[in-house]
């Protein structure tokens, strides 16, 4: 028996500094562990309760974890797998080991579902277990034994249907239970990070097509100079690029004079995190203050006779009184000169937070042009001999792009590695039908990156699936997640290249 224990990456190990309580419910009921379902606390006890599950499934059939250990009876549990397993042919050489393999494994896994946390296996323990239990069986007669009981129940497609109704209303009702609690607790959680998180540079040196606009901004904020601070907002929707203008205005030379801080906000709005976010930047020393009165007294000092350029971005806080007491906290220097960029997707936002005499600034889409230049450059255009044959298809490509850098990018990249037919594949593809004319949304993003996902490979496309079991806003380590891919099988075997490499 060689183990082989893949983390799925869903008990994170973080240090004492961050919550084991989460307010997401991810994962089928019947692999979660008590304490999760109870009070959503999170550790890498959840996974070996989950693998010892997975154990009992393997050797009695999933009904048989229900029938026989939910109720208690691991005595009729443990008898069930011996019994099938003395239904092996007489034939087998190694029926000894065989059994006692089995024993060791059903003991092991109960242990690994015991309702106390504490009392299960490290992952360590079950890994020398299982090498303890390693024989000399031919690998060949492994597969002689019968792991489900011939006498097991029979499943049926109403049978399974009804199974997954009945998981997904209890997932729902954890979920909503998990969600309160959060709620409950807000103040005492701490986010890890954001795999959207951005910063200040520069990632590409070309940035095509926002050179008058990034100009008509900074005029904004000139001509708004004599006040103490300013807040201009940049509103637009998801892929449009106010991200990269606001990049272009905080290295702009402007502003090389003023002392200058980059925070991103994400979805989950907390002052405490933005106001030492600011605090760190400015004073160059980690600032981790808990109590909001010591912020305010912290910026006070940093901002107050200093000219400072802050950048919010990607802010989703709705709550006017939220955005208020941001503001507030922002404008507590006195004879200096605050200037505050905010990148968000909503007018409502951007109409809250905004100076009276400065107007929120809607980024508008590029024009097809543009888009088309994207495309060019991002798909090696220049270098292909059907130039012109690809051309008249790539502007046609470019309209349906709606304006927005992100879907002109994603859409170049994926045309780079493709001949003059897929080009008219995806002219032609049905993905563009959801698009509503002469609109600029989302779905032109969502249409591009629908297409980039169905031309890669079988094996990216599971790669880029199993991200699906993380939580939204969850950091992914690189590493960690290639390792984990590895593990599952999910990366294709190179002679050139490391596995390492090759994710």
């Amino acid at each position: 028996m060689e183990p082989k224990v893949a983390d799925l990456g869903l008990s994170r190990l973080f240090t004492q500094s961050y919550t084991h309580v989460t307010e997401k419910a991810v994962g089928t009921r019947k692999y979660m562990p008590p304490e999760f379902i109870k009070y959503c606390i999170i550790s890498p006890k959840n996974d070996v309760f989950s693998l010892g599950v997975v154990m009992i499934e393997i050797m009695t059939a999933p009904a048989s974890y229900s029938n026989y250990l939910e109720v208690g009876n691991v005595a009729q549990l443990m008898q069930q797998v011996l019994t099938n397993c003395t239904m092996v042919e007489a034939t087998s050489n190694y029926r000894s080991e065989e059994i006692r393999q089995l024993e060791t494994c059903i003991k092991l896994a109960i242990r690994c579902v015991d309702s106390e946390r504490d009392n299960r296996p490290s992952v360590a323990d079950i890994l020398d277990t299982l090498n303890e239990t390693e024989t000399r069986i031919p690998k060949r007669q492994l597969t002689d034994v019968p792991l489900y009981p011939a006498t097991g129940p029979k499943y049926t497609m109403g049978n399974t249907l009804k199974t997954t109704r009945d998981e997904q209303d209890n997932i729902t009702n954890e979920h909503q239970n998990c969600s309160s609690m959060a709620k409950d607790n807000n103040s005492n959680l701490q986010q890890v990070g954001d795999i959207r998180e951005t910063t200040s540079s520069m990632k590409e040196a070309l940035i095509i097509g926002r050179t008058k606009e990034k100009q008509k901004i900074l005029s904004i904020l000139s001509e708004s100079s004599t006040q103490e601070i300013t807040f201009l907002p940049i509103y637009g929707i998801g892929g449009i690029g106010k991200t990269t203008m606001a990049q272009l205005v905080f290295n702009d030379l402007q502003f090389k004079e003023y002392s200058r801080v980059w925070t991103y906000v994400s979805q989950t709005f907390d002052m405490k995190k933005i106001g030492n976010s600011i605090i760190t930047q400015l004073s160059g020393n980690k600032s981790e203050h808990t109590d909001l009165q010591m912020i305010e007294n912290s910026l006070q000092k940093l901002l107050s006779g200093k000219r400072v350029l802050i950048i919010l971005d990607d802010l989703w806080e709705r709550q006017s009184s939220q955005l208020k007491k941001l503001e507030g906290m922002l404008k507590l220097g006195e004879g200096g000169k605050v200037v505050v960029v905010v990148t968000t997707r909503e007018e409502s936002i951007a109409q809250n937070i905004h100076t009276d005499t400065v107007e929120p600034y809607k980024l508008a889409p590029l024009t097809d042009d543009i888009c088309w230049t994207i495309i060019k450059i991002k798909s090696s255009f220049e270098t292909r001999a059907e130039r012109a044959q690809l051309e008249l298809i790539g502007k046609e490509i470019a309209k349906k792009c709606g304006g927005l850098a992100l879907a002109a990018q994603s859409i170049g990249y994926t045309l780079g590695n493709m001949e003059f037919d897929e080009w008219v594949s995806v002219n032609n593809s049905e993905i563009w039908d959801v698009l509503a004319t002469g609109e600029y949304s989302p779905d032109h993003v969502h249409a591009s990156l629908q297409l980039t996902y169905h031309r890669m490979d079988p094996y990216l496309k599971l790669c880029f699936a199993y991200c699906a079991t993380f939580p939204k806003g969850h950091w992914m380590a690189i590493e960690d997640l290639i390792y984990q891919w590895i593990a599952l099988g999910l990366v294709e075997p190179s002679r050139t290249f490391s596995n390492i490499q090759t994710g």
